[in-house]
C-alpha cells in the first residue's frame, strides 16, 4: 500500500507544475476576463457594473467591424498565396530533385526567426522613403512605392506574412506526400496517366486530410496574427491593417500614450469573449464544410 500512495504522490508530483501554470496562466485570465466583461474598468480606480453596455457597445463600434472585415481579407490573402506556393514547393521538393535537403531547409527557415524581429528587417526593405526597395527602383529609374501607404500596405503585410508562412505548410504537405504509397502512381502510368493527371487525380484527393488540418491550422494562424503588423504599420495608415486582435491588444495594453484606442479593460473582456465566439463560429463553418475531405479512402 505504501508502495502504491508513493508511486500516485510521484505522479502528482509530475502534473503539478503543468497544472498550476495551466491555472494561473490560463484559467484564472479567462475567468477575470469573463468578470469584467459587465463592468466599465479602465485599469485604475474602481470597477462599475454597466450590465450588458459592454455588448451593445459593439453593434456600434465601426473601428471594431472594420478590424473584423481587414481580418478577414488578410486571412484570405495570407491562404491564397501560402497554401498553393507551399504545396507546389513540397511537390518539387518531394521529388529527385539535386540538393533538394538545402532548399527544404533554406524555405523552411523563415519559420524559426522571431515574428518581430523579421518585421523590423521587411520595414527596413519596404519603408517608403528609405526603404531598401524603393531605393533599388530608384537605380533602375523607376519611382518609388509607397509599400506601407493606403493602398499597398495590406498587400505588403499579406506578403509578408505568406513568406514567413510558406516553409511551415511546406513540411506538412511534405510529410503527406511521403505517405502516398508509390504502387498508386505506378499503376496510374500503366494507364497512362500523365504529370498533370496523376497530380489532379492522386495526389490531391489523397491529400485530403492533411489538406484539411492545414487549411486548419492556416485559417487559425492567419486570424489571430497580428505582431508583423504592429511592427510594420501600427494598424495604420487609417486603420487600413488593423486586424481585430490587434485592436483588442490595444483596448487592453495601449502601446503609447498617444494610442487613438483608449485602454479600456471592460469592454476589451467583452470584445474578447465575443472574438472567441466568432472564431469559433467560422472554425466550425470550416469543420462542417470541409468534412468530406476525411473521408477520401
Amino acid at each position: 500500500m505504501s508502495r502504491r500512495w508513493k508511486s500516485h504522490i510521484e505522479a502528482h508530483m509530475f502534473v503539478a507544475p503543468s497544472v498550476i501554470l495551466t491555472m494561473t496562466l490560463g484559467i484564472y485570465p479567462i475567468l477575470w476576463a469573463l468578470r469584467y466583461m459587465f463592468y466599465e474598468y479602465r485599469g485604475y480606480g474602481e470597477a462599475r457594473y454597466i450590465g450588458f453596455e459592454n455588448f451593445t457597445r459593439l453593434w456600434h463600434d465601426d473601428v471594431l467591424w472594420m478590424s473584423i472585415w481587414n481580418t478577414l481579407v488578410y486571412a484570405a490573402g495570407k491562404l491564397v498565396l501560402t497554401i498553393p506556393i507551399a504545396l507546389v514547393l513540397a511537390v518539387l521538393l518531394n521529388g529527385k530533385l539535386r540538393g533538394r535537403n538545402v532548399l527544404r531547409g533554406i524555405i523552411f527557415m523563415p519559420t524559426i526567426f522571431s515574428t518581430a524581429v523579421m518585421a523590423v528587417v521587411f520595414y527596413i526593405i519596404f519603408n517608403s522613403y528609405n526603404g531598401l526597395l524603393n531605393q533599388v527602383l530608384k537605380t533602375i529609374g523607376s519611382t518609388g512605392v509607397d509599400w506601407l501607404g493606403v493602398e499597398y500596405a495590406m498587400l505588403t503585410c499579406i506578403i509578408i506574412a505568406a513568406w514567413g508562412g510558406i516553409g511551415n505548410y511546406m513540411l506538412l504537405f511534405l510529410a503527406g506526400l511521403q505517405g502516398i504509397p508509390k504502387d498508386v502512381y505506378e499503376s496510374a502510368e500503366l494507364d497512362g496517366a500523365t504529370g498533370w493527371r496523376k497530380f489532379v487525380h492522386i495526389t490531391i484527393p489523397m491529400l485530403g486530410p492533411v489538406l484539411n488540418i492545414i487549411m486548419m491550422i492556416a485559417i487559425m494562424n492567419a486570424l489571430d496574427s497580428y505582431e508583423s503588423i504592429m511592427v510594420l504599420t501600427g494598424g495604420g495608415p487609417v486603420g487600413k491593417t488593423q486586424v481585430m486582435y490587434m485592436y483588442l491588444f490595444k483596448l487592453l495594453f495601449p502601446v503609447s500614450t498617444g494610442e487613438t484606442v483608449p485602454q479600456d479593460i471592460g469592454y476589451g473582456s467583452a470584445v474578447a469573449f465575443f472574438l472567441s465566439l466568432l472564431v469559433g463560429a467560422l472554425t466550425g463553418i470550416y469543420l462542417y464544410l470541409t468534412r468530406k475531405l476525411n473521408n477520401i479512402y
